[in-house]
């Protein structure tokens, strides 16, 4: 099950991993600086926004954004890819030329290897390159150390698909090889973790492909939250209506063993659990790069910041946005992460032209497919508070519970994708 390169290319789209751009791959320790520089270590949901942003504002600042890959590819809705309903990636693949064109964005296609905060350098696998004040949004990691047996080797037997790639299309091949009549298994970690309701909604995606395809197979979710916190009784009840028999929702079990040669999961050491197909989802923290540069917090996991400039509490000139920061009462998803990186960049162009700062308003709204056709919803609104980012009382809102906007919001949820996509890629 394992993919080459070209396979992978080819399922993500045409084009998605061809030619990089004009200005990857020339920034390697040669970039002089200019008289003001911000560089953005990702190129994801958060990085994207915060590098546009930035320039938008102020074209005297020289931006820099330093991404591993030479595209991007989604993980809001790549649910749909491993439920069978989008054909490849590609709808969900930005590249950046077209960023880097419009706005005179630097990007460096390298791997950053190293940060020293205090002489304000990024060590990169191309080089190094100096900044005045640095954006990172490195997305996650994950905490291998605590479920025993899960490794690189075994990712590749029990995909995790939690960083949309070639993960994701394993997870995919691995369903449509399954048998009729085979079970595959699902482990939640505890939260946080990236997505609070993207486990349900993959939940939703697998019972419906199995429904079309193998109806006599099922599902079983292992979940180590007590119950499904975001939008928990719109799941219930649209499992209920749809996947009756294929979904078997386990809440309180928690995974902490692996083994990849028999197909099992252990929960706690009390109970094994073998599957056809096995789908772990490991705990989580901030990306390796935020955690080797000593800007986590005492949890060892996520990275507190000022809530209304996205600085660090534990590295002055350093700006966290999306997962990888402790943003309160914020989730950790794709439209958290744009909402950040502008409430960021704003800030960080009036720190560095000795302007008033902006006090933080963010908004998240987050859509979860039950079916090919019908999803559901929360949105709400975030202000800093006693030093916290909270939410707005009587702001946002759940989706109706009788469903009846189910089929409007997944239309409004394709329009979220291409809209949002769209403003990280141009």
């Amino acid at each position: 099950m394992t993919l080459d390169r070209r396979s992978f290319l080819k399922l993500v789209g045409a084009g998605a991993g061809a030619a990089g751009l004009p200005m990857i791959g020339r920034a390697a320790e040669l970039m002089p600086k200019g008289a003001k520089r911000v560089v953005v270590v990702g190129g994801g949901y958060g990085g994207t926004i915060a590098a546009k942003y930035i320039r938008m504002m102020d074209k005297s600042i020289e931006v820099v954004m330093i991404e591993r890959n030479d595209h991007f590819i989604s993980c809001p809705f790549s649910n749909l890819y491993i439920g069978g309903i989008l054909k490849d990636l590609s709808p969900l693949t930005i590249k950046y030329d077209k960023l880097a064109a419009n706005h005179g964005i630097k990007v460096v296609q390298a791997e950053v290897t190293a940060i020293d905060p205090a002489a304000k350098v990024v060590t990169t696998s191309k080089g190094t390159v100096s900044y005045d004040r640095l954006v990172l949004s490195p997305g996650i990691d994950f905490r291998l150390e605590d479920m025993k047996g899960y490794d690189a080797a075994a990712m590749e037997i029990m995909p995790h698909a939690w960083k949309a790639g070639p993960q994701t299309v394993l997870l995919r091949k691995q369903l449509e090889a399954m048998k009729d009549g085979g079970t595959v298994v699902l482990s939640v970690p505890l939260s946080p973790f990236r997505c609070p309701p993207g486990p349900y909604e993959r939940t939703s995606m697998i019972a419906h492909y199995l429904k079309a395809h193998k109806p006599k197979s099922k599902i079983v979710v292992l979940d180590a939250n007590p119950a499904i916190a975001s939008k928990g009784p719109l799941f219930t009840k649209g499992w209920k209506d749809n996947y009756a028999g294929i979904i078997d929702y386990r809440p309180a079990k928690k995974v902490t063993e692996v083994d990849a040669g028999k197909m099992t999961v252990l929960i706690e050491g009390l109970e094994d659990v073998k599957g056809d197909v096995v789908n772990v989802i490991p705990p989580q923290r901030a990306g390796q790069i935020a955690v080797a540069a000593g800007l986590v917090g005492d949890d060892k996991n996520w990275c507190p910041v000022n809530p209304n400039t996205f600085e660090s509490t534990k590295q002055a000139g350093i700006h966290v946005i999306g997962d990888a920061s402790n943003a309160g009462a914020m989730p950790k998803s794709g439209y958290s992460a744009n909402s950040e990186a502008k409430i960021c960049a704003t800030n960080i162009v009036a720190l560095m032209n000795g302007k008033e700062l902006t006090d933080m308003s963010g908004i998240n709204t987050c859509y979860s497919y039950i079916t090919d056709k019908e999803a559901v919803s929360v949105a709400a609104v975030y202000a800093a508070k006693d030093g916290k980012i909270v939410a707005v009382p009587n702001s946002g809102g759940v989706s109706p519970a009788d469903f009846s906007a189910a089929k409007m919001e997944a239309i409004f949820a394709e329009s979220w994708l291409k809209n949002i996509l769209t403003e990280m890629s141009t």
